[in-house]
């Protein structure tokens, strides 16, 4: 991993050097993992559960981003994967905030977009 590309991840809130520190030193391998990650179809899988009122199944999906994004130092991603984990926890169906779910995917999927470019350039 080159400089420039840790700093773009920094300066996107990305904990590169923490999560390196997990990866034990092993760049290459830690940056394998974060391709891997962005490309996966998590992402999309959310907003499909979502526009398909699945929100447990919604729920599951929101609550493994923020355990992967957290692992990998992706802490915008984290930290919006964990509101709509909140916003879904427990509840019923009739129950869910939708608008406020929403909002939340919609900026996940903005935010996502912003790393496909960073580590897609890379």
């Amino acid at each position: 991993m080159d400089e420039k590309y840790k700093q773009e991840l920094e300066k996107n809130g990305v904990d590169v050097k923490g999560s390196i520190d997990r990866f034990l030193g092993e760049e290459e391998i830690y940056d394998k993992f974060l391709k891997k990650t962005i490309s996966s179809s998590d992402f999309d899988k959310l907003s499909d559960c979502l526009e398909q009122e699945d929100y447990k199944e919604a729920f599951r999906c929101a609550h493994t981003l923020k355990g992967v994004a957290g692992n990998l130092g992706l802490i915008p991603i984290e930290e919006i994967a964990s509101a709509i984990t909140e916003l879904l926890r427990g509840k019923e169906d009739s129950e869910v905030d939708v608008e406020a779910v929403n909002e939340k995917n919609r900026e996940m999927q903005k935010t996502y977009q912003v790393f496909i470019e960073i580590i897609n350039n890379n």
